[in-house]
């Protein structure tokens, strides 16, 4: 009998299902002995509708991997888990634990906290570190583009199935990077689904980084799953008063590492930052880049009149220079030096 069959029953959770395999037996009678009657009858319903050859079927279908319990194959990180998936779904591949690192953060974030969070895990991926997160609008977001951007196989984890892709905006980008579910397919997102993929997002990243979070955020349960691991848990500070950032700094407050910079998340990870090949920048760009260093944060215009150039070409060049991670695109029109 196949094991996927049993893990799709209803009622049967990871505990039940090691039980009824250390039997050696899972024929509906030897089930509904360990398991009971009900069980039993709905695992016969499972087995005369071929649900777990459909499943595989559709997953292959898909090019997603299904992953059960009863596995080698299974991630040691969530086998630890109290209450680990019975099954996982996986298009791609799950970084390695030692260089994974869990972003969370408001699904409404500020422009600020978006771009920091795409930069910071753009420079993370230059040192062979993999986000993890969710997928979710805001930090999330931006938090893969950056690790993409940076050739990082960055990981999505979700409270949907992965034939469910949510938020719908999220499609493209779902196509570019590798996905997890504990979900089966069909599977569409529920609010209640959510806490249930933060956790898993905490089990497999060595350190979480809350990037932007109020007081009520979900990104704050995932920040609890992690300091119950033993993970450690990562804040970036923001102004006081701000709504979206009393979380993070509560979290401080609390004892979470601080964090400025891609060289904190480093640290706590015990990485250090790949040296940066030397960049010579001349002509346009050379002059762009000093009239930031003199200005500090500026508008296209005020700098096409500091370097004698039309506004089209400055944007150009601006645009070069920050795919080159010298200059950082800022709320506002502004930019500034990045790097």
């Amino acid at each position: 009998m196949d094991p996927l069959a049993l893990a799709l029953t209803p009622q049967v959770g990871p505990r039940r299902l090691m039980l009824a395999l250390r039997k050696k037996d899972l024929s509906p009678e030897a089930v509904e002995e360990t398991l009971g009657r009900e069980i039993g009858a709905e695992y016969r319903k499972v087995l005369r509708q071929g649900r777990a050859e459909q499943e595989r079927e559709r997953a292959e279908g898909l090019g997603i991997r299904v992953i059960g319990l009863w596995e080698e194959g299974y991630p040691e990180a969530l086998r630890q888990l109290e209450s680990p998936p019975s099954v996982l779904y996986l298009r791609g591949s799950i970084p390695p634990f030692e260089r994974s690192l869990g972003v969370v953060g408001t699904r409404r974030a500020s422009a600020w906290a978006s771009d920091w969070a795409r930069k910071v895990a753009l420079e993370l991926a230059g040192a062979g570190v993999s986000v993890v997160s969710g997928l979710a609008r805001g930090i999330d977001t931006a938090a893969h583009q950056g690790n993409l951007e940076g050739g990082a196989d960055t990981l999505g984890v979700l409270g949907s199935a992965l034939d469910q892709i949510y938020p719908p905006e999220n499609r493209a980008l779902a196509q570019r990077m590798s996905l997890l579910s504990e979900f089966p397919l069909g599977t569409p997102p529920q609010a209640s689904l959510f806490p249930r993929r933060n956790r898993l997002i905490a089990a497999l990243a060595r350190s979480v980084l809350v990037v932007e979070a109020g007081v009520k955020s979900g990104s704050l349960i995932t920040a609890k799953f992690a300091l119950e691991l033993g993970r450690d848990v990562l804040a970036v500070p923001g102004r006081p008063g701000d709504p979206f950032s009393e979380g993070c700094n509560r979290l401080i407050q609390d004892g979470a590492g601080l964090v400025l910079g891609a060289e904190d998340v480093l640290g706590s990870l015990g990485l250090r930052a790949r040296p940066k090949p030397a960049l010579e920048l001349a002509g346009p760009e050379a002059a762009l880049h000093r009239a930031l260093l003199e200005l500090g944060a500026a508008l296209p215009d005020d700098l096409a009149q500091a370097v004698g150039l039309p506004p089209s070409e400055v944007l150009a060049h601006l645009t070069l220079l920050e795919l080159k991670g010298l200059v950082l695109a800022l709320p506002g029109g502004r930019y500034g030096v990045g790097a």
